[in-house]
């Protein structure tokens, strides 16, 4: 029996023939290959299903980052206003405190004035006297009611002694002359000075001595 005699019986047996036995081994790498692609598909929708997920969470976190500026937004604002009102209330009360301050010098420089003019009533009454009369106990007696007023109002004198030195912030050198004096001391007073709350009012006149 010939080779050829062979296959034909063989194929008779099997009941296959080449053509068969090639659609069936193409068939098999079809569904192999479509067994491949069906077992990509859950991948596929759990790399989506979390693609989903995440951007529902970022949407989330976005929302909820909006909502804390929008609230900061808010609190920003209220800070402004209150910082405004404060500054207003500031304003105001500054405006009062320089108010107050310039009504109680307004009213100090009204009682000072009302203590004096008793002197100049009495200096005029004093001047009002004919000129054969002594005016001196009158003018003396007034001189020190004034001294007393200014006292009241915490003013001192500056009424440095003779030979003490002079001092430049208190004292106003008028000029040098021949004296007892040791030299560089004050020889005379010419006009007192007077200070009030540690500040000089008038500085007072004095003249030095040369030493000769």
């Amino acid at each position: 029996m010939t080779e050829e005699a062979d296959g034909a019986h063989a194929t008779e047996e099997t009941g296959t023939t080449p053509e068969t036995e090639e659609a069936a081994t193409a068939a098999d790498t079809t569904a192999d290959a479509e067994s491949a692609a069906g077992s990509e598909h859950p991948l596929v929708e759990r790399v989506a299903a979390h693609d989903e997920a995440l951007a529902g969470d970022l949407k989330a976190e976005l929302t909820h980052a909006e909502a804390e500026l929008t609230k900061k937004e808010e609190q920003i604002e209220d800070l402004e206003g209150t910082l405004k009102r404060k500054q207003a209330d500031f304003q105001n009360f500054k405006k009062r405190q320089e108010k107050k301050l310039a009504d109680q010098t307004a009213r100090a420089t009204e009682d000072l004035v009302e203590r004096l003019l008793p002197v100049r009533d009495n200096l005029a009454r004093a001047l009002e006297q004919g000129s054969d009369t002594d005016i001196s106990d009158g003018v003396e007696g007034t001189l020190r009611e004034l001294d007393s007023v200014l006292e009241d109002e915490g003013v001192e004198t500056i009424q440095p002694e003779l030979g003490a030195d002079p001092d430049p912030e208190r004292h106003e050198v008028m000029m040098r002359v021949e004296s007892d004096q040791p030299a560089g001391t004050i020889a005379k007073l010419y006009r007192p000075g007077y200070e009030m709350a540690d500040r000089i009012i008038r500085t007072a006149q004095v003249t030095v001595s040369t030493g000769e």
